[in-house]
C-alpha cells in the first residue's frame, strides 16, 4: 500500500527574489509617481526662453528714459488778484523781461489807493498847521524873551543907580527899595521866559521829526500802493518762451494764484524718473550718454531729487560739451547711466524669470536638454543686457530666463 506524502510550508529561496524585485518595483513607482504630481512641471521646450551664462565684461550701468527740458523753468505767481481784463501774448509765444501779458482789474485796490491818497493829504495838511502853530509860537516866544530881557536890562540898570544915591543918602529908603524890587521882578519874568522859550523849541524839535517821519512812512504806503497797482500788470520775469498761461479774458485770478511759466531756453536739460532700486547708488556727477542718429553727446547728473513717488525717483542731468541741434522741449531719448566702472564678471542675460524668483533661484537646464533643475543663486548688479551673477552658476550653464508663473511650486522642469 502506497503512503502519499504532505508538502512543506513556507518559503522557498527563489521567493525571496521574487518579493526584493516587487518591492523595487513599488519604490521606483512610488518615486515617479510622487515627483511627477508633487514637483514636476512638463512643458514644451519651444516655448521657453534659454539663454547661456558666459564670463565677460560687465558694463555698469543702466538704461533710463529722458525728457528734454528747458535749462530753466521760471513760474509766474499773480502777486495781486483781480479779474482778466486783457490778454496780450499767448502760448508759445517768445517774450522779453518786462513785456506786459496780462491787465487785471482790482476795484478793490482802487478804494484802498484813494483812502491812502485822502489819509495822506490829511496827515501833510496836519503837519503843515503844525509846523505854523510852532512857528508862531516861537516867533511869540522869542519876542517875550527880548521884552524880558530889556526890562531886566532896565530894572538892574535903575536899581544900580538908586543903590548908590542910597547909599550917599540922596533918595529915600523906599524909591531905593521899589527899584529893587522891580529888578528882582524882572528878572525872575526873565527866567520863566526863557525857560517857556526853550521848552517851545524843544517840543517843536522833538515834534516835528516824528510827524515828518510819519508823513513819510505814509507816502511810502502810498509808493507800495501804487506799486500793487502796477502788479496788476502782468509781466514776463525773464527772456525765454511762454510755456503755458492758465488766464482767460473774464477769469477772476486769486492772489499768488499759478498763472504761468517762462521757459528759459539758453540751454536744456534731461529730466528723468529712475527705479527706486538704484537710489543708493546714483549720486551727483554721474556720466551719462545720450546717443543720437549715431553720434554721443556726454552728459552729467546735476541734481537728484529726494522723493521717491510710484516706485521711482527724478534725476536732472546736463550736457556737457555739444548737444544735439534740433533738440526741442519735450523730445525723449535714451540714456545709459554709468554707475561704476567695467569689471570682469559671469554675465546672466535679462529675462522676465526675474519678476517670479527677485533673482533668488533659477531653473538651469541639464546637459542632456531634456530637463531642468531649480538652484539657488545670487545676483549682485544689473543693467539694460545682464545680471551679474556672484553664486549659484558657472561658464557655459544654460538657463531658462523665460517668465515662471506658469510653472507654480515645481522644482523640475520636463523639457519635450
Amino acid at each position: 500500500m502506497d503512503i502519499q506524502l504532505e508538502k512543506k510550508k513556507g518559503l522557498r529561496p527563489k521567493h525571496y527574489g521574487y518579493i526584493a524585485l516587487g518591492v523595487l518595483l513599488l519604490f521606483t513607482a512610488y518615486q515617479l509617481l510622487f515627483a511627477s504630481s508633487v514637483s514636476t512641471f512638463r512643458t514644451e521646450k519651444d516655448k521657453l526662453s534659454i539663454a547661456e551664462v558666459t564670463q565677460g565684461k560687465f558694463d555698469d550701468y543702466i538704461t533710463i528714459n529722458g525728457f528734454v527740458a528747458p535749462i530753466t523753468t521760471i513760474y509766474m505767481d499773480a502777486y495781486e488778484g483781480g479779474r482778466v481784463a486783457e490778454k496780450l501774448i499767448e502760448e508759445g509765444t517768445m517774450v522779453k523781461k518786462d513785456d506786459i501779458i496780462l491787465k487785471l482789474d482790482n476795484i478793490f485796490l482802487y478804494e484802498q489807493i484813494l483812502q491812502s491818497e485822502s489819509s495822506l493829504a490829511l496827515k501833510q495838511n496836519d503837519l503843515r498847521s503844525t509846523k505854523l502853530t510852532f512857528d508862531s509860537r516861537q516867533v511869540e516866544g522869542r519876542r517875550n524873551l527880548a521884552t524880558a530881557q530889556n526890562d531886566l536890562t532896565r530894572t538892574k540898570r535903575n536899581y544900580e543907580q538908586n543903590k548908590s544915591l542910597y547909599e550917599e543918602e540922596l533918595i529915600s529908603q523906599e524909591d531905593y527899595l521899589v527899584s529893587k524890587e522891580n529888578y528882582e521882578l524882572s528878572q525872575k519874568q526873565y527866567e520863566i521866559v526863557k525857560v517857556q522859550t526853550e521848552n517851545d523849541d524843544e517840543l517843536r524839535n522833538n515834534s516835528l521829526p516824528v510827524l515828518e517821519a510819519d508823513l513819510n512812512r505814509m507816502q511810502k504806503t502810498l509808493g507800495m500802493v501804487y506799486q500793487r497797482l502796477d502788479h496788476l500788470n502782468v509781466r514776463a520775469p525773464a527772456d525765454g518762451q511762454l510755456g503755458f498761461l492758465d488766464a482767460e479774458i473774464g477769469q477772476n485770478i486769486s492772489q499768488g494764484q499759478r498763472i504761468g511759466q517762462i521757459n528759459v531756453l539758453t540751454d536744456f536739460k534731461i529730466e528723468a524718473d529712475i527705479d527706486e532700486h538704484y537710489i543708493d547708488r546714483v549720486q551727483r556727477d554721474l556720466t551719462a550718454i545720450l546717443e543720437r542718429t549715431g553720434k554721443e553727446y556726454p552728459l552729467r547728473l546735476r541734481k537728484v531729487y529726494p522723493e521717491v513717488r510710484n516706485g521711482k525717483f527724478k534725476v536732472d542731468l546736463v550736457f556737457t560739451e555739444e548737444k544735439p541741434e534740433t533738440i526741442r522741449t519735450g523730445q525723449s531719448y535714451n540714456i545709459k547711466l554709468q554707475l561704476g566702472e567695467s569689471s570682469d564678471a559671469l554675465l546672466l542675460p535679462k529675462g522676465s524669470f526675474f519678476q517670479s524668483t527677485g533673482g533668488q533661484w533659477i531653473f538651469v537646464v541639464g546637459n542632456g536638454g531634456d530637463e531642468a533643475i531649480r538652484r539657488n543663486i545670487r545676483i549682485g548688479k544689473q543693467n539694460s543686457r545682464f545680471y551679474e551673477v556672484l553664486e549659484g552658476l558657472q561658464d557655459g550653464e544654460n538657463v531658462i530666463t523665460s517668465n515662471y508663473d506658469s510653472f507654480g511650486e515645481a522644482e523640475r522642469i520636463v523639457l519635450k
